[in-house]
């Protein structure tokens, strides 16, 4: 079992930047991929960005040159960071954690609460 944690969000205006945090429970944190996706008002919640196990990282086409995702496995965290902020960027964030394999958010096994980000024009 993983417990994750949001943390970051808040609102700021487009093209600054924002540092989301991902805090996970439990000792096997180092064995999932973890994912970040947000959902947008009347919107389907969508990928954002991901890290295996192995240090490969895949990113949106949207967020690519804008955001990097991070980990760091001594304190089980996940990181988003997220600069030159858009409008459009407006969403809830969540991440999540799954199995090394794990792409599409039905593969994820434990999700976070979430976070809000507003990006104001």
């Amino acid at each position: 079992q993983v417990q994750l944690v949001e943390s970051g969000g808040g609102l700021v205006q487009a093209g600054g930047s924002l540092r989301l945090s991902c805090a996970a429970s439990g000792r096997t944190f180092s064995t999932y991929a973890m994912g970040w996706f947000r959902q947008a008002p009347g919107k389907e919640r969508e990928f954002v960005a991901r890290r295996g196990i192995t240090g490969i990282t895949t990113y949106a086409d949207s967020v690519k040159g804008r955001f990097l995702i991070s980990r760091d496995n001594a304190k089980t965290t996940v990181y988003l960071q997220m600069n030159s902020l858009k409008p459009e960027d407006t969403a809830v964030y969540y991440c999540a954690a799954g199995a090394p394999g794990a792409y599409f958010s039905s593969e994820y096994n434990y999700w976070g609460q979430g976070t809000q980000v507003t990006v104001s024009s």
